[in-house]
Parts: structure tokens; sequence; C-alpha cells
């Protein structure tokens, strides 16, 4: 079903919305949270969450992109959750991430606050700029690892490469996205 008629089904307050959104993007939902959360069961109560943020919110909101939408609401959901889990105990999945990028992202783009907000937009819009200077494949790469998650395992196997030599590469590009960032006189 083309996501345009899954977003009048909400728009119509038709039960189906849920479960044709479910049926389209469900297992991609999982499979994120789980990789941020670590956890089958958090990122099953993760997506079911987004499923009833989905329902609250359009409308009023018609997003242009259903699955960019989804996968948003799915993320800051499973990053919520990681920061409750982490007020209990240390976790694995989202706190990996965020010592990797740690060493070369300031804590205005990886913990932002109200006061930095200007500085996030700043850090943002460089980090656009050197996302789009990638080639497709390693933007591809810092993306799945980055944004969607993705175990360095699971994406050495995928590119027929070992995980210690694409460590390095993900070395490599964090190393080069520092330099984009102090180049523009961002401090880390």
């Amino acid at each position: 079903m083309e996501d345009s008629h899954i977003v009048d089904l909400y728009w119509a307050r038709d039960d189906r919305a849920s479960a044709a959104t479910q049926e389209k993007y469900g297992t991609q939902c999982q499979r994120l949270a789980e990789n941020l959360l670590d956890s089958p069961e958090d990122g099953e109560e993760c997506v079911n969450e987004a499923l009833y943020r989905l329902w609250s919110t359009i409308p009023p909101q018609r997003p242009e992109s259903l699955w960019a939408y989804l996968q948003r609401t799915v993320r800051n959901l499973a990053i919520d959750r990681w920061r409750r889990r982490q007020a209990r105990k240390r976790g694995e999945g989202l706190a990996a991430l965020s010592l990797e990028l740690e060493e070369c992202c300031p804590a205005a783009l990886t913990a932002p606050s109200a006061e930095r907000e200007a500085e996030a937009r700043e850090i943002t819009d460089c980090l656009s700029r050197w996302l789009g200077g990638l080639n497709r494949e390693d933007r591809i790469l810092f993306l799945r690892r980055y944004w969607y998650g993705d175990r360095l395992e699971d994406l050495a196997a995928r590119r027929g490469v070992s995980a210690n030599r694409l460590a390095q590469k993900m070395y490599r590009l964090r190393g080069s996205l520092r330099k984009a960032l102090e180049k523009e006189g961002i401090v880390l």
C-alpha cells in the first residue's frame, strides 16, 4: 500500500492505518529500535508506542514521508527509553555508538540542550555538508552505523570485509568528520 494512502487512512481515523503501517514498516522499525536498545522486547514496545504516536499525531500533521516520520519517531522513542534505562544501569547499544562519536562530535550534537540549539543547528548543517561530500557507499555506511545503529559485525558481513577492517574505516570516517567540524570552527 502506498504511503499516501496509509496517511489518508490515519486522517480518516480508519483502524487499518496502524495495521498497514506495521505490515509495511514493522520489521525495519523493530530492527532500528533493537539496534539502539540491544533488546528485542524493548524494541517491540518502541514500535508499538510509535504506532500509537502516529495515530495520535496524524492528524493534525500530514507527513510528506511516512517512512521518515515513522523512523524518526521510533528512533526518538528508543533514545528516550535508553536514557530511562541508563538511569538504572549501563547499556550497550546506544552507549557504544555515543562513545564512538564522542571523539569527533561536540556535546551539543550528541546531547543537545535548550541553550545549545543554535550551535546544534550549525553542527547539523556542517554534518549534512560533510555527508554530502562522501561517496555514496561511505555515506550509507556512516548512516547505517550511527543513525540506524547497525552492528559493526553485521555491516562488515554485508560488505564482505572483516569487522577489524571496517572498524578502521569507521575510525577514518570519524576523523574526517572531526576535521570538517574543526575547519568550520566548531570546538570539540
